[in-house]
């Protein structure tokens, strides 16, 4: 019996990570693809989604907004993103300002810190690391579809309630409670 020895090869190079505008380039190409979007399953109650592969190992995913659904407060853990909206519209709250990311269950913020964009099919944008939001589809007759992408993926998602001005941390989901 021969033993043929297996041939190593080298070593693969780290993918390199991919910037907010590469995510956000790759989030609209995909939100063009109408034959990928036209397959996402909608479901009139609830949010729907098919995970992607993304770019340089990066997570993505294809979202059916029924109308009148949203995210609720959240952020995305120290993962820089990027959404486009494939078909309907979007709308987004966020802060301004760049939260402590432990060691806090309960923060007052500023006035001033809000921010709100709306977003139409072919629309959307990048965001940095630690940005908290909320994201609407406030139709009550139209679903919306958009693209999302995030590096590296997503560790955990932080959700948060908001009263008024108080931001107050509810609950950390990982990725076994939405894949």
């Amino acid at each position: 019996m021969s033993v043929i020895p297996a041939v190593s090869s080298p070593p693969s190079l780290p993918a390199q990570a991919p910037t907010q505008a590469e995510l956000l380039d790759f989030a609209r190409r995909t939100a063009a693809d109408a034959e990928l979007i036209a397959s996402l399953p909608l479901d009139p109650e609830g949010r729907t989604w098919v995970r992607l592969d993304g770019p340089a190992d990066s997570e993505a995913w294809l979202i059916g907004w029924p109308p009148g659904s949203g995210t609720g407060w959240h952020d995305h853990a120290g993962s820089v993103g990027a959404f486009v909206v494939a078909s309907g519209e979007l709308k987004e709250n966020s802060l301004a300002a760049e939260l402590p990311t432990d060691g806090w269950k309960t923060l007052e913020l500023t006035e001033g810190v809000d921010r709100e964009r709306r977003l139409p099919t072919g629309r959307g944008r990048s965001f940095g690391r630690h940005h908290v939001h909320d994201v609407l589809n406030e139709s009550t007759e139209e679903h919306a579809i958009s693209v999302h992408v995030y590096y590296p993926p997503l560790p955990r998602i932080r959700r948060y309630s908001r009263v008024g001005q108080v931001l107050r941390l509810e609950q950390i989901e990982r990725p076994a409670d939405w894949q």
